[in-house]
């Protein structure tokens, strides 16, 4: 009677342990079949001839401009990536808004708000939240930050 009573409770541990196997299996596949989808849009993104993506961008060399604080200063370039030609045109005529919007942000921000990569991303967010309402004809896609210097 004991004998019966521990193999029907190995059994009933076997059991749950293939089922648990199975689930779990069977969600990994399932994860593997998701993620492997999500990364099909990007890999199409990414095959944009860069002779085209050289014709939408937009570059503003050298800003020198005072930081939040008074006593530092911050020289930046930056490329800015448009989402279509006419907004590259666009852009091109509203320069003096651009860089009196990238005055500005630098005079609210510190050298440690926009040093290392974290920084530079908030800074690039920021940048592209301030000028894209000013944009009628595309918008921009991405702010890369070309050079960025801070003595």
């Amino acid at each position: 009677m004991l004998k019966s009573k521990v193999f029907q409770i190995v059994v009933a541990m076997l059991i749950v342990v293939t089922l648990i196997l199975t689930a779990s299996v069977l969600i990994w596949n399932l994860m593997e079949q998701k993620s492997s989808k999500e990364v099909k849009p990007t890999e199409a993104a990414e095959q944009v001839p860069a002779a085209q993506i050289k014709e939408m961008t937009y570059f503003l060399d050298e800003i020198l401009t005072n930081l939040g604080e008074s006593s530092r200063f911050v020289k930046a370039g930056f490329a800015f990536e448009m989402t279509t030609k006419k907004a590259k045109e666009e852009i091109e005529q509203l320069d003096f808004k651009v860089r009196g919007i990238i005055n500005r942000t630098f005079a609210e921000m510190t050298p440690e708000q926009i040093t290392g990569e974290k920084g530079q991303d908030h800074l690039s967010t920021v940048l592209m939240d301030k000028i894209n309402p000013f944009l009628h004809d595309g918008k921009i896609k991405q702010v890369w930050i070309t050079e960025m210097v801070l003595p």
